[in-house]
């Protein structure tokens, strides 16, 4: 068989499309959506590589328009866990033997189907599905994916090339296993992007996968797997179920050949897995790899001597873009008194012309929530500020879930900073902020410090250079991905590789290295040439 060092191709950031009005993508966007919506899909598992479809389905639901008929999917049993982990361990062989350079050139053809022909479908599925604007649709599940994918790949020959040295008369070398069983993917609504790469940067190490989308995903995970087999991706690798969290989690823990587990969700979900794992660790043939992001309660702040505006638009848009759905958006803010007059007129007077409605016009800046129990559980928490004292409504309060499950964009004041919606996360479009005593720098450094169980993202605004090398070292634990200037948000891969630690998870950053060597296990190999024949050492000579 030929053989040779492989180049591949370099990988480059995606860039953004516009969807500029009368543009090309605009309306070819709009075309894919409407017909999209006009349709009712029907989405089956896929267990080696073949559709599975069990009669018992669910409603995919339209956050924006909760009576639309989307479509359904269809629910497996413990039968179809078993299968799916089965069918992956038969694959596992012969998908790890293939050569790096074939598993590469499977993700980047993910890459330009993505990047091409479906980049449209893609973006309408997460619009209609998951409920983002067409903005948030395409950093996401086009540009974000496809970055992951070529980055990914680029990730893996590095992690082929780092070798060791070898002494005169030996040959050392590393070589990079995948782990041995089958790994599981968990992977969340909100973002697409995630639920590609859980699952596909396993695979692409050489290992095998049971994935287990959102059951509020299922569209864009569909089409997810459309282009994975589309772009060759051998049957049994990657398979996705559709089955009872529980159940699935009773199957695969306890599995003698569980190796590893790929997790975005809730830190109370992923807390129970890492004891669940712990409790049945006699179980494995290996130590499993637990890798999770997990919640955040991030932070935006201001320090007198920054620029009002700037503080008000990282707030907007740290806060309420995706309607606060992110991992990352911002939901706690510390503004300096001397500022605050500026910025809440600043912030009120930019919010009074936010749009809410359909992702289907282009010019809704806030869509629905997704879905009625994350639509009761902020009308809850809104109702409850209304009727305390020492809070106040700067803007929004309102909700209506009658057509689609819409939550004003809201900013509450409070003051007393360790209350409730300054410490628990709330996932979506409610922002707390404390006005602290411009002359309390230091102490609110501390505040910021230790408010919050978790430590994902987080920004300093300043025009002082000497508070923002104070901040970045005594905020050091407080965030995994840190922002000076800048919104908590929008990490892109290759440039700012994502994750935080405390209860936001094991921080071994998405879009990295770093995270594609949890799914390799190395072995050393040494090569001596001329092998010792005889065990005497020369120091056990006797003295002449």
């Amino acid at each position: 068989m030929p053989k040779g060092f492989y180049k591949v191709p370099v990988a480059v950031n995606e860039p953004v499309k516009s969807y500029a009005p009368g543009s090309p993508e605009r309306k070819s966007l709009q075309a894919t959506y409407d017909k999209m919506w006009s349709e009712t899909l029907d989405i089956p598992m896929i267990i080696n590589g073949e559709a599975v479809r069990t009669g018992a389905t669910q409603r995919v639901i339209c956050p924006h328009d909760h009576q639309q008929p989307v479509g359904k999917y269809h629910l497996g049993t413990t039968e179809h866990i078993h299968q799916a982990i089965n069918t992956a361990l038969a694959a596992k062989e012969k998908w790890e033997s293939m050569a790096w350079e074939h598993r590469a050139s499977i993700f980047l053809k993910a890459a330009e189907l993505i990047a091409g022909p479906y980049r449209d479908r893609l973006n309408a599925a997460t619009m209609i599905n998951q409920g983002k604007n067409v903005f948030q649709a395409e950093i996401d599940a086009a540009c974000e994916t496809i970055d992951f994918l070529r980055f990914n790949v680029q990730y893996m020959t590095e992690i082929y090339n780092q070798q060791v040295d070898s002494a005169p008369g030996i040959w050392n070398r590393i070589e990079h296993r995948p782990l041995e069983g089958f790994t599981f993917a968990i992977t969340p609504f909100n973002f697409t992007a995630i639920s590609a790469n859980l699952p596909a940067s396993m695979a692409m190490m050489g290992n095998v996968v049971v994935w287990k989308p959102s059951f509020s995903q299922t569209y864009s995970a569909h089409v997810l797997m459309e282009i994975f087999m589309e772009a060759g991706l051998p049957a049994g690798v990657i398979n996705m179920i559709f089955t009872d969290p529980q159940e699935t989690a009773d199957i695969v823990f306890n599995h003698a050949d569980f190796s590893g587990l790929h997790f975005t969700g809730s830190t109370h979900v992923f807390q129970n897995i890492w004891k669940t794992i712990g409790n049945n660790i006699h179980k494995y043939k290996t130590y499993p790899r637990i890798v999770g992001e997990t919640g955040g309660k991030d932070f935006v702040l201001a320090h007198p001597s920054a620029n009002a505006r700037q503080v008000a638009t990282a707030l907007l848009r740290g806060a309420f873009e995706y309607q606060g759905q992110k991992c990352s958006a911002a939901s706690r803010g510390y503004i300096p008194s001397n500022l605050w007059p500026e910025v809440s007129r600043i912030l009120k007077e930019d919010l009074a012309t936010v749009k809410m409605g359909s992702p289907r016009e282009f010019d809704n800046f806030v869509n629905a929530v997704i879905h009625e129990g994350s639509f009761d559980k902020l009308a809850s928490y809104i109702d409850n500020a209304k009727k305390d004292s020492g809070v106040e409504i700067l803007s929004g309060g309102n909700y209506d879930k009658s057509k689609g499950y819409f939550v004003e964009p809201t900013v509450l004041v409070v003051e007393d900073p360790q209350y409730v919606t300054m410490r628990e996360e709330l996932f979506g479009p409610v922002l707390t902020l404390y006005i602290y005593n411009a002359d309390k720098w230091e102490e609110v450094l501390e505040v910021v410090d230790s408010t919050s169980v978790y430590g994902l993202t987080g920004a300093i605004l300043s025009g002082d250079r000497y508070a923002i090398e104070e901040a970045t070292w005594k905020l050091r634990n407080a965030a995994g991905n840190f922002y000076i200037n800048d919104k908590p948000t929008g990490a892109v891969v290759g440039q700012q590789p994502f994750g935080g630690a405390r209860g936001s998870g094991t921080n071994d950053k998405a879009g990295s290295m770093q995270n594609l060597l949890r799914w390799v296990s190395a072995r050393t190999i040494k090569e001596t040439f001329v092998t010792p024949e005889d065990y005497r050492y020369p120091f056990l000579a006797k003295d002449k």
